[in-house]
């Protein structure tokens, strides 16, 4: 029996293969992938426009998985994510985003209040998942390390959470609606969390009603985004 023959042959190509694979440096990406992440990240939308039908059994976890991946200041990991099911706690955001709503209608005049007033600013009567999370700000974990300087370090690593999680999500189809209109006091009194959390966002999840790659803020006429030129500065 030949060395190309049977299971010896069977070994060796697999050695010649993993020879191959080791040319190619662990964690780097073909332009195929690359040129898909970009349109990834483009898809990343703010949804406010919801399917009520549920998302599949465990997807919900996948995403929250793929989120605790996310980099954290001093490996604190502080997210602490709650998934709002209850009726009773639901209708309290709900409220809760009515009444900040009305509020901030107020602060505007004329033809920007008249737009303010047709936006729609979240999908809580139909999004089927909703989530909020939250910082830790007494964990331990970490040690302090990175903070001394810039506390607010780890609300920001929640929020680096946050934004791998609604990529995670895009991936799968879901959409993500971020709800900052609303008393964080209000909601974090609502869901009984313990002392020392605090809100840092409050998403809505679910199968996009539409589509749309331009933000739903630039077609309704409140802000266009502006180039990339306008936000860099060389010192």
């Amino acid at each position: 029996m030949s060395g190309r023959e049977g299971p010896t042959g069977a070994r060796a190509d697999t050695a010649q293969a993993d020879e191959r694979r080791d040319e190619t440096p662990a964690g780097t990406f073909d332009a195929t992938f690359r040129d898909r992440f970009a349109e990834l990240v483009a898809w990343r939308r703010d949804v406010r426009r919801f399917r009520p039908d549920p998302l599949p059994d465990g997807l919900v976890e996948k995403l929250l998985a793929v989120a605790h991946q996310a980099p954290s200041v001093g490996n604190s990991q502080p997210w602490r994510f709650v998934l709002v099911e209850g009726s009773e706690a639901r209708a309290g955001v709900r409220a809760s985003f009515l009444t900040a709503n009305a509020e901030a209608l107020s602060d505007y005049t004329g033809d920007r209040a008249g737009t303010y007033a047709r936006l729609k600013l979240a999908g809580l009567d139909d999004a089927p998942v909703q989530l909020a999370v939250f910082c830790d700000e007494v964990t331990g974990q970490g040690h302090g390390l990175g903070r001394r300087t810039m506390p607010e370090m780890l609300a920001y690593s929640c929020v680096c959470a946050i934004n791998t999680l609604w990529l995670a999500a895009r991936a799968e189809g879901i959409g993500v609606g971020w709800v900052s209109i609303l008393d964080p006091r209000e909601v974090t009194g609502l869901l009984d969390v313990p002392d020392g959390w605090r809100l840092v966002a409050y998403l809505c999840l679910g199968r996009p009603l539409e589509e749309h790659l331009d933000p739903e803020l630039e077609r309704a006429g409140w802000q266009d985004r502006e180039g990339l030129e306008t936000r860099i500065l060389h010192r």
